[in-house]
């Protein structure tokens, strides 16, 4: 699995950056963007200015109804022209929307129900949690996009292949939110391949969507700890719960059978011409199915189990960390294949 952080310094980087956030609602009429040396800056009465970041200003671009493609085509030939059509429709359509700030720079542009539940504010909860339950943290990160925590119970592990010597499987869950507005705050349940230590996002879970009631009035405010703790949040709690009903050993009993019953699924065909079809299956790019096919060819498995520890190994290959959770998620699509889709795929000329 691909490593990030250590949890002490996740921990740290965490408070770091909430000790640096800033947020407030107030209505688009009182808001401005210009360009300044090229780049966005939003100007918001009594607030000041952030410089733009560049997935707030697509949350912009998509409320007020700018095409991304068109987007892109004013920043690099007339950034002006953007700024103007931003302003106009800020004033042509006036809202009260979120705005959220990280060390001055604007980081998103959301609804003035958005439910914060930051990553401190989950990993309060969850930490907790891992220890009573003994579970370990095996890996976790914060990009711009999400907090993530990959945690492993030792007292549920069990084998899948016994010609393959200490291939076990433990039982895990991974916890994640985003405070951008990135998908919602989710327990999910993951397991770790102990021989190749590959990381696999299983099915199932529970997810929480970032929304409550309307924040406030009408006026424009800044947003503290005491307002939200007032708002309609998400309840922390429901994580907890459901952090301890994730490690549920009959689940994962299906799951490890389900994953047996793959060793038996061969590959007949064209293993080349069947990771291209797989490939185009689960979106992956080209340096990512050539990665796939390294994998299984290395491994020498070539069925259906292997293929699917050949897509989360992948992961570790990954550029950056969001993408790399995302490949551990392909990993259980690769699982659920059905019968019709997986000859395609084990047969191809």
């Amino acid at each position: 699995m691909k490593q990030g952080k250590t949890l002490s310094e996740l921990a740290l980087e965490v408070q770091t950056q909430h000790s640096l956030k800033k947020d407030f609602v107030a209505p688009t009429t009182q808001m401005r963007v210009d360009v300044i040396d090229r780049k966005p800056v939003l100007t918001v009465e009594d607030f000041g200015q952030y410089p733009i970041k560049d997935h707030a200003l697509t949350q912009i671009a998509e409320r007020v109804g700018i095409p991304t493609k068109y987007l892109r085509k004013m920043q690099d030939e007339a950034p002006q022209l953007l700024s103007t059509n931003i302003n106009t429709w800020f004033d042509a359509t006036p809202e009260r929307r979120m705005v959220r700030t990280l060390a001055g720079n604007q980081r998103a542009f959301l609804s003035d129900r958005y439910a914060r539940t930051d990553a401190i504010d989950v990993l309060q909860v969850a930490l907790p949690e891992f220890s009573r339950a003994g579970v370990t943290v095996r890996s976790c990160e914060l990009t711009e996009n999400r907090l993530y925590v990959k945690a492993v119970f030792d007292g549920l592990t069990r084998e899948v292949k016994s010609s393959r010597v200490g291939d076990m499987v433990k039982a895990g869950l991974m916890v994640s939110t985003s405070e951008i507005g990135m998908g919602a705050t989710q327990v999910t349940p993951w397991a770790e391949f102990t021989l190749c230590t590959n990381g696999m996002v299983r099915e199932g879970g529970k997810r929480w969507a970032h929304l409550g009631k309307r924040i406030g009035g009408e006026d424009a405010a800044y947003l503290t700890d005491e307002t939200v703790a007032q708002s309609d949040k998400l309840d922390l709690m429901v994580i907890r719960d459901t952090i301890r009903a994730a490690l549920d050993p009959k689940r994962f009993e299906e799951w490890i059978a389900s994953l047996q019953e793959t060793t038996q699924r061969r590959i007949t065909g064209s293993v080349e011409k069947g990771i291209q079809l797989l490939a185009t299956k689960l979106t992956l790019v080209e340096g990512e199915k050539n990665s796939v096919l390294r994998h299984l060819i290395e491994g020498g498995d070539l069925s259906q189990y292997g293929l699917l520890n050949a897509v989360t190994r992948t992961a570790e290959d990954a550029t950056d960390y969001d993408r790399a959770t995302e490949l551990e998620a392909a990993g259980q699509r690769v699982l659920e294949l059905s019968p019709s889709e997986w000859r395609v795929v084990a047969e191809a000329a």
